[in-house]
């Protein structure tokens, strides 16, 4: 009877651990829509691999909100064959974000540099494109920013010592005309205010990402269990 209530127990726990999967799965792919449709149409980059990222997400999420499925039907079902495919995929996905997490580190001066390219691709189309100035304006405002590595990057775009007035600390209509050497305006770029936001975010990114890993491998290791009760001829009562 303690076998039997011990087997009972890791069938509940696993079919929990791919609820959470579940929800994981959904909540990855919602954020990666909405990291790739702000890249998109906010920062309008016109090097394809700065989509890989969220495209990334989206595809996780996607194949773990069906491995969730496979486990959830195994656990009920007690299913060898969808239980061992859970097992599976979900090492497999384990194996691809650490893959991933390792090419971020990789490539995260690279990100620096698309990003910089971006704002100053939006910078020189501010005058002559409606989305390029509206996402602009947006994210100096958001930012507390101006231009991509600093202010005097619109002097040679608008002239005159002037500045867009999304880079005035207090925004009013022909606030930034001639107030590029003033204290009226945000100095420091765009590039280098988003690092930062990024390395004070970083750490919560990180610990989700962990908590994540920590669940998959109890999924796996609870799958394993289950697996080798039902190959040993356990009988839910």
């Amino acid at each position: 009877m303690a076998v039997e209530g011990g087997m009972k127990c890791v069938k509940f726990l696993l079919f929990f651990f791919n609820f959470i999967f579940w929800v994981c799965g959904l909540a990855l792919i919602v954020i990666g829509i909405m990291v790739q449709v702000g890249l998109h149409q906010t920062l309008r980059i016109k090097d394809a691999s700065a989509l890989g990222a969220p495209i990334v997400i989206i595809v996780v999420g996607v194949v773990i909100f069906f491995i969730a499925f496979f486990g959830c039907c195994g656990a009920w079902k007690e299913s060898n064959c969808m239980v061992t495919t859970f097992a599976v995929l979900l090492t497999l996905i384990i194996i691809v974000e650490i893959a991933a997490a390792i090419a971020g580190y990789v490539f995260k001066d690279k990100a620096k540099t698309i990003l910089t390219d971006g704002f100053h691709d939006m910078i020189q189309k501010y005058n002559s494109s409606q989305d390029a100035m509206k996402a602009m304006d947006g994210i100096q405002e958001d930012f507390k920013c101006c231009g991509a590595m600093n202010a005097t990057d619109w002097d040679s775009v608008i002239g005159g010592n002037s500045v867009p007035d999304s880079c005035c600390k207090n925004v009013t209509k022909s606030c930034g005309k001639g107030a590029l050497n003033t204290d009226r305006i945000y100095k420091d770029g765009c590039v280098n205010i988003i690092e930062k936001w990024v390395k004070k975010n970083l750490l919560i990114v990180v610990g989700v990402a962990l908590g994540i890993a920590f669940f998959e491998v109890l999924g796996v290791i609870f799958a394993c269990l289950l697996m080798k009760s039902i190959r040993s001829g356990y009988e839910v009562m």
